[in-house]
């Protein structure tokens, strides 16, 4: 045995070392993260006249995230309690698992790419006929291993294509996390502002009725026209519809829940609860580091990098490939003399391949390589600028957003107690019903706007959340 492993050891060992000192050799272009835009800092930050005005405090320390996850700072627990099986029951979060399950399998499959392969076969075959052939029995063993040399680091830029693609697939599954998380949390809130409404709506019919009755009576007794009592019916009705439409509006509001949580719609029912109307103070740091927190920017830039690898995989097409192969078996009539030294065979092998004449085909594959990556590099710049102008744009908002809210709530308090002067004045006769009709549906339409004013600072301090990438902390190097 010792004198055959002799015979080739040293012709292979010369081509390993050969091969090894080629394989420092790499047609693919250095990476480096493309430049983006990056502000200085963000035009919306309200200053501190504007703070003041719309009753900002100073933001919390970014450590606070470290203590729980960020739908905790709206202090909900029937929030909490559902975001936190976002990530067990969600099927959007769950197909995004099986993706970068896949994208680690795929890099592991290219690894494996460097290494040998060595494979073992066995056969044993008995051949014989009639007359005076005579029965013959033959065994072999054969362990044989080829190697692929990765000469001008083709095969390594595929291990980087592919751990840029893992990469990119676990900033995808944290998109996804983070989006199912914020839309689970703007419903559940515009869910909680139907109940509001609601409560609003009952208690607004309740007054209607009341005044209906007042009109019936005056009616009765030919103090007041028929149009007054006809119009307490259509102010009545017409609130009866807004609590049905209201009704409708919570129950989809409910089944989109549902689904988000990975629940049949008809199986889960949210009970109406009071309305915790909170709104965290978000602190937003400076432009740079939201290139390291949003998932989406990370997964571009990393698509940036697998296309970069592309390139040196369509390069290495132009220089010539080597495989190196080598086996040794025996060969015997009998299993018994199967690995006798004498039924000994071996051989050692090279393969070199070099295109001569393509007629421009890898030429063509090296541009096309090269136009996807300026592709996503133009996509990862937009995916910046994108991403920018999402958090300026819920900076604005949640600067007038507080404004507003202080003026709707000094609005409706204005029209409440106008409603309740006109309907005083209406029941001593100095006024028509027209007016006070009036009066109630502006009230009722500035307690609704002051509800919406509400809801709309808890869901932009979501959409601000999500902008800024769902956290306070720039990701680890």
């Amino acid at each position: 045995m010792n004198k055959y492993a002799n015979t080739f050891r040293y012709p292979l060992s010369a081509l390993a070392v050969a091969s090894s000192l080629l394989a420092g050799c790499s047609v693919t272009p250095t990476y480096k993260v493309p430049e983006t835009p990056q502000p200085a800092a963000y035009k919306e930050t309200p200053g501190e006249a504007d703070k003041a005005a719309a009753g900002w405090t100073a933001a919390a320390p970014a450590d606070t995230l470290e203590r729980g996850p960020w739908w905790q700072l709206f202090g909900d627990p029937m929030l909490n309690q559902m975001a936190e099986s976002i990530e067990v029951n969600n099927q959007n979060v769950a197909a995004a698992i099986a993706s970068y399950a896949q994208a680690r399998a795929l890099v592991a499959e290219q690894r494996a790419s460097l290494f040998p392969v060595v494979a073992l076969n066995g056969s044993a075959t008995r051949t014989g006929g009639g007359g005076d052939t005579q029965n013959a029995s033959q065994y072999r063993a054969n362990i044989g291993a080829s190697w692929e040399p990765d000469l001008w680091g083709r095969l390594r830029a595929g291990v980087g294509n592919a751990n840029a693609s893992l990469q990119a697939s676990a900033a995808e599954l944290a998109a996804a996390r983070l989006s199912a998380q914020g839309e689970l949390a703007t419903n559940y809130f515009s869910l909680r502002q139907t109940d509001a409404e609601k409560a609003l709506l009952d208690a607004t019919v309740e007054g209607y009725e009341r005044v209906r009755q007042i009109t019936q009576n005056r009616f009765d007794a030919g103090i007041t026209a028929k149009s007054d009592l006809l119009q307490a019916q259509t102010q009545l009705a017409s609130a009866r519809i807004d609590q049905l439409t209201l009704a409708r509006q919570r129950a989809t509001l409910e089944h989109a829940i549902a689904v988000l949580l990975g629940k049949a719609a008809g199986d889960f029912t949210l009970a109406p609860a009071d309305w915790k109307v909170s709104v965290p103070d978000v602190p937003t740091g400076v432009p740079s580091t939201l290139l390291q927190r949003r998932p989406d920017i990370a997964a571009a830039e990393r698509r940036v990098a697998a296309a970069n690898e592309n390139i040196g995989i369509a390069r290495s097409a132009y220089f010539p490939s080597l495989n190196l192969s080598g086996s040794i078996g025996y060969g015997a009539a009998s299993a018994g003399g199967l690995f006798n030294a004498s039924n000994n065979l071996w051989s050692l092998g090279v393969t070199a391949a070099q295109t001569l004449f393509d007629a421009g085909a890898i030429k063509a594959r090296v541009s096309g390589a090269e136009a996807a990556r300026d592709q996503a590099i133009a996509s990862y710049r937009q995916t910046v600028l994108t991403a920018f102008a999402d958090v300026e744009n819920q900076l604005a908002a949640t600067r007038t957003l507080a404004q507003q809210q202080d003026l709707r709530k000094v609005a409706s308090e204005a029209a409440d107690q106008v409603e309740v002067q006109l309907l005083n004045r209406y029941r001593a006769g100095q006024v028509s019903y027209s007016e006070v009709v009036t009066a109630q549906q502006t009230a009722l339409s500035a307690r609704r706007a002051l509800v919406q004013a509400q809801v709309d600072r808890q869901t932009t301090a979501i959409a601000l959340i999500q902008s800024l990438g769902g956290g306070w902390h720039a990701a680890a190097e």
